[in-house]
Parts: C-alpha cells; sequence; structure tokens
C-alpha cells in the first residue's frame, strides 16, 4: 500500500522541520476563529508538497486529502490557542500578548501535519483527509462547523491525540469507550435593589445571595444527581459590588458543568434552573441563569480503539500502549464520534525521567518535541491500519 518512502524514513528528513513548524505555531498563537496565520502557513506547506488544502468556509483552519477513491480515513488536529499569557523563558515563548499555545494544540497540528507529508510521498490505497479544525477551545466547538460542511460523510472512521503531560513521551494512553465528559458554561447573574450594609434587613442582601448560590448550587447537585455521573460544577469567576459599605445591585458567578454521564448531560439545564431559582427565592433575588451547551463526552468506539491500540504496538514497540482514565476535560472530538466511528488517544510529551508536571491550560505548559515524531508514527499506523481493514 505503499511503495519507496516510509513514515520512518521521512521522519529522518522530516522531523526537525516539524519541530520547527510546531515552534513557529508556538511563538504565534490565534485564538479560535482568528488562525489566519495558522491556515496560511499550514496551506502553503501543504500544497508545496503537491497536495490541495481547502480552507473551511468560516474563513481558518483547513482539510487536505491525500490520495484518491475510497475508503477514506480522517485524523483530526486543532488549531487555536488559550487567551492566557505564556510564561515560559524559552527562544519560541509566545509573541502574542494574553494568547499561548497552553494545550499542546501547536503539537497535534504538527503531527498531522507530518503524516500528511510523508503520505504525500506515498502510494496510498484510498484517502486519509488531514483535517486542521479551528477554535476548539470555543463553546460548541469548532468541530460542529465542520460536521456541517459534510466533511464526514463518506468517512469509514476518524483518529486524533491529544497532550497528556502525565505520561513520558513514547506512551500512549489508550481507553475504550467514555474518555472525556461533557463540558458546559454555567453564568448565574442576580439582581436586587442595593443598600446600606448596616441594614441589609431592609434590602436584598446580594452578596450573601451570591455566595448561598456558589455553594449551595454545587451542594444540591451532588444529592440530587448520581454519584457516578461524576457531575462537578467549578466556578471561575465571581463579581459583585464596588463598595465595602454599600450592597450591590448586581452580581455575577461563572463557571463550567461537566459531567461524565450523557444521559444527566441532557438533563443538567433544567435541574439547575430549577435550583438557582429554588436557592435565592427566599430573600426575594431576582436570579437570571444563563446555560451554554458545551461538548459532550468523547466516547471511544471499541473496534477504532482495538485498531489504535494495535497501531501504537506496531509503530513504537509493546507496551506502549497503556491504559488511561475518564477525564472531566471536555473536548468537541465527541462531535465527530456522533458521526463516525473512531477514537482519541494521549500523548505522552513529558520528558523521561522528568519530575517536574506541568498541568494543560498552565502558562508554563511546555512538551518534549520528541513526542511529534511519535505521534506521527502512531496515526500513520492508525491510518493505513483503517484503510486496510475498511
Amino acid at each position: 500500500m505503499t511503495a519507496g518512502v516510509t513514515v520512518d524514513g521521512w521522519l529522518l528528513e522530516g522531523e526537525q522541520e516539524l519541530i520547527a513548524f510546531r515552534r513557529t505555531l508556538h511563538a504565534h498563537p490565534e485564538l479560535g476563529w482568528q488562525e489566519h496565520e495558522t491556515t496560511a502557513l499550514l496551506g502553503n506547506r501543504l500544497a508545496a508538497a503537491g497536495l490541495s488544502p481547502k480552507v473551511l468556509a468560516g474563513g481558518t483552519g483547513l482539510v487536505c486529502d491525500v490520495g484518491t477513491g475510497a475508503p477514506l480515513v480522517v485524523l483530526r488536529a486543532d488549531i487555536d490557542a488559550l487567551p492566557m499569557q505564556d510564561d515560559k523563558r524559552v527562544p519560541y515563548r509566545s509573541q502574542v500578548d494574553g494568547v499561548c499555545h497552553a494545550c499542546g494544540h501547536d503539537v497535534h497540528t504538527a503531527v498531522v501535519l507530518g503524516v500528511g507529508l510523508a503520505f504525500a510521498r506515498m502510494n496510498l490505497t484510498g484517502r486519509v483527509r488531514l483535517l486542521f479544525q479551528p477554535a476548539e477551545e470555543q463553546l460548541p466547538g469548532g468541530a460542529l462547523g465542520v460536521v456541517a460542511e459534510g466533511w464526514l460523510e463518506e468517512a469509514q472512521a476518524i483518529f486524533g491525540l491529544h497532550c497528556d503531560p502525565s505520561l513520558e513521551v513514547g506512551y500512549i494512553g489508550v481507553k475504550s469507550g467514555p474518555l472525556t465528559a461533557a463540558a458546559d458554561a454555567v453564568e448565574v447573574r442576580l439582581s436586587g435593589p442595593g443598600g446600606h450594609t448596616s441594614r441589609p434587613h431592609n434590602t436584598v442582601d446580594l452578596v450573601h445571595v451570591l455566595a448561598t448560590v456558589a455553594t449551595g448550587l454545587p451542594d444540591a447537585l451532588s444529592r440530587l444527581v448520581d454519584p457516578r455521573a461524576g457531575l462537578c460544577l467549578v466556578w471561575g469567576q465571581v463579581a459583585a459590588g464596588t463598595a465595602r459599605n454599600a450592597i450591590p445591585r448586581e452580581g455575577v458567578l461563572t463557571g463550567t458543568l461537566r459531567v461524565l454521564d450523557k444521559e444527566v448531560w441532557r438533563q443538567a439545564p433544567d435541574l439547575v434552573q430549577r435550583l438557582v431559582q429554588g436557592i435565592v427565592a427566599p430573600y426575594g433575588a431576582r436570579a437570571t441563569v444563563t446555560y451554554e451547551r458545551g461538548v459532550p463526552p468523547v466516547v471511544n468506539d471499541p473496534a477504532a480503539t482495538a485498531l489504535l491500540t494495535a497501531a501504537v504496538i506496531t509503530a513504537l514497540g509493546p507496551g506502549a500502549a497503556v491504559p488511561t482514565v475518564q477525564s472531566l476535560g471536555g473536548e468537541d472530538f465527541a462531535w465527530y464520534l456522533d458521526q463516525v466511528p473512531g477514537a482519541m488517544a494521549r500523548l505522552g510529551v513529558r520528558p523521561r525521567g522528568s519530575e517536574r508536571r506541568v498541568d494543560l491550560h498552565q502558562p508554563t505548559f511546555d512538551v518534549d518535541e520528541g513526542a511529534i515524531g511519535v505521534g506521527v508514527r502512531v496515526l500513520a499506523a492508525a491510518a493505513l491500519a483503517a484503510l486496510a481493514t475498511a
């Protein structure tokens, strides 16, 4: 199914280019739906390899087919960065104030690009679609636009990798079934007449009510939802008031609700609304709940997971595929798995022997760039196996 060039052979000459490409992306990160420079860099490199990339309808992100005919296998990378400062002291530190690739999307992008460049020199039986998706960090995720444009309609399988700093480079975390959680955004906005802090009984003590919701809502959810569903509501922002002796008229809580169980995820908006209204009613505050649907859990297809696990062993050897657990993180790869069988695995990015663990979404997050070549080998092996068995 291939002739001449192998993936390992291509990496001997191409791996350093991928590392340099990743560093360019890391130094010039772009937020979701703004990834114009990233899209142009990818498009130019793929076109230089003789391929025909197509920019997505939203103006950022692209798809690019390698090979022709059927079957079709999709490999997905996400290309957007996070709105946070890069606190590393490295030559490729972000040059964009307040924007950083702190989740490894630059690595994902370099991996899928590498697979495409290697496959461009091979004779494939069937087609591999490289999918560089925008806005994974946005709710409900850029994946929905890709689905709406029909880019998965002919696909037999889809695969992806996500950086995992808990795993050393050279290891891939695999799991059949649920891999991530559903992740939604919740805002609770309270209002009242305001007043003097010396007379809380004559008004609505809004900060007290806000604090009651902040602690009472997660507590109530823990008693009304089966604990096996793994529901977790955590506030990330609390704001109210401007003076120590004035009870404010408005206050707001914002946070994320994450849940492992898909059925409980469907019920969560109505439950949150009902509980908030019940908590604030005795105090006379007015409550407006904005519940923003995010993404469902990523649920890996068992057959696709088995194929991906075998591909890890083929590419890296026995022992490289290790069990991983379901997390409360959200991932819009889930929308693809509603359409096509597939699997996502976790790519080890921690340097071998290192005890220092910097988690995803931290301003000092970085990777052992040897993970890029590892990822290329694994996704290439998975794609070839899927083409051979479709």
